[in-house]
C-alpha cells in the first residue's frame, strides 16, 4: 500500500482527503503541526501533500527543508492563488502545485503519476550506479570501477549528468550548476564534455554522453 504524508491544519478537510484516498488503497498520515512535520522521517512515505497556509511557518519553508534532505515527491496544495507562490514552490523543488479547491480524482491521478515517475527515476539511478560511481570525498567519478581523474569542472558537469541519468540536462543547467566553469559559455562546456568522453574511452567504446541539439546532454547506459 502506498503511504503519503498530508501536512494540513484544516483537520476536517484532511479527513475528507484521507477517507477518499483510503478507498484508493493509499494510507494517509495527517500532520497538522508544521514544526512536528520537520522532524518526521520522510523515508517512511512515498509522497508529501503539503498545504501552504500553515500556523507559525509558511509551507514554502517546509518544502525547502524537505528538499534539502530528500527527493520525495512533493505536491503543494493551497487556496492561495498567487502565481508567485506557484513559481516559488516549483523553484524550491516541489514537483506539482494543485490549487484548492480541486477534484479528488485529479489529486489521486497526480499522486500516482508522481510516485510512478519517482520509482522509474530510482530504478534508472540504480542502473547508472552500476556504471558510474560518484565519489564525493575525492571529487571524482569512477566508470565501471575505474577512476576517471576528473578536474573540478569535469566532475561538476559529469555529476549533474549522472544524477539525472537518462534525463536531458540543459546547457544552462550545467553551466549555472558548475561554478568552476569561469566563462559560463557553451564552448567551455563542449570542451569539458569532450574531455569527459576522452577519459571514458579507454574503458569503453560506447558513447555514454549524448548531445541533443538545442536541448542539452544526457547520460545513457
Amino acid at each position: 500500500m502506498l503511504k503519503i504524508l498530508l501536512i494540513e491544519d484544516d483537520l476536517e478537510f484532511a479527513e475528507l482527503i484521507n477517507n477518499f484516498l483510503s478507498t484508493r488503497s493509499i494510507q494517509t498520515d495527517i500532520c497538522d503541526d508544521p514544526f512536528k512535520a520537520l522532524i518526521i522521517n520522510l523515508n517512511d512515505y512515498d509522497l508529501v501533500l503539503l498545504d501552504l497556509g500553515l500556523p507559525g511557518i509558511d509551507g514554502l519553508e517546509i518544502a525547502k527543508e524537505f528538499r534539502k534532505k530528500s527527493k520525495i515527491p512533493i505536491i503543494i496544495s493551497s487556496a492561495r492563488s498567487s502565481i508567485t507562490d506557484k513559481v516559488l514552490g516549483l523553484q524550491i523543488g516541489a514537483d506539482d502545485y494543485l490549487p484548492k479547491p480541486y477534484d479528488p480524482d485529479e489529486l489521486y491521478a497526480r499522486i500516482i503519476s508522481l510516485i510512478r515517475r519517482a520509482k522509474d527515476f530510482q530504478e534508472d539511478n540504480q542502473k547508472t550506479q552500476k556504471v558510474f560511481e560518484i565519489d564525493e570525498n575525492s571529487r571524482d567519478i569512477k566508470y565501471r570501477g575505474n577512476s576517471l581523474f576528473l578536474t573540478e569542472a569535469e566532475f561538476e558537469v559529469c555529476e549533474a549528468l549522472v544524477k539525472n541519468y537518462s534525463s536531458v540536462v540543459s546547457k544552462e543547467q550545467l553551466l549555472y550548476g558548475s561554478p568552476s566553469i569561469q566563462s559560463g559559455d557553451g564552448k567551455s562546456l563542449e570542451m569539458i564534455i569532450s574531455k569527459i568522453r576522452q577519459k571514458i574511452k579507454p574503458f569503453s567504446d560506447a558513447n555514454h554522453i549524448v548531445s541533443l541539439r538545442g536541448r542539452g546532454y544526457r547520460i545513457v547506459e
